[in-house]
C-alpha cells in the first residue's frame, strides 16, 4: 500500500496590513495613469513637458498597436 503524504513545506500566503496594501494600490494606480497618459493622451502639442520632449514620437508605433488614434 502506498500512502500519500503532504509536501514537507507548505507555502504561506503573504499578508499585508491594510495601510500597506492601500499604499501599493495607490502607487500602482499612479504609475498606471502615468503610463496611460504618455502612451494614450500625450500629443506633443499640449504635453506636460512642453514641445522639447517628444514622448509622442517615442511611443508612436506603440500607440497605433494599442489602438490609440493620434493623427
Amino acid at each position: 500500500m502506498s500512502s500519500m503524504s503532504a509536501p514537507a513545506s507548505l507555502s504561506t500566503p503573504v499578508v499585508l496590513p491594510a495601510a500597506k496594501a492601500a499604499l501599493w494600490l495607490v502607487g500602482t494606480a499612479l504609475i498606471a495613469l502615468a503610463v496611460y497618459y504618455f502612451i494614450g493622451v500625450d500629443q506633443g502639442a499640449y504635453s506636460v513637458f512642453g514641445n522639447d520632449m517628444h514622448v509622442h514620437e517615442f511611443v508612436h508605433d506603440a500607440r497605433h498597436f494599442l489602438g490609440f488614434p493620434c493623427h
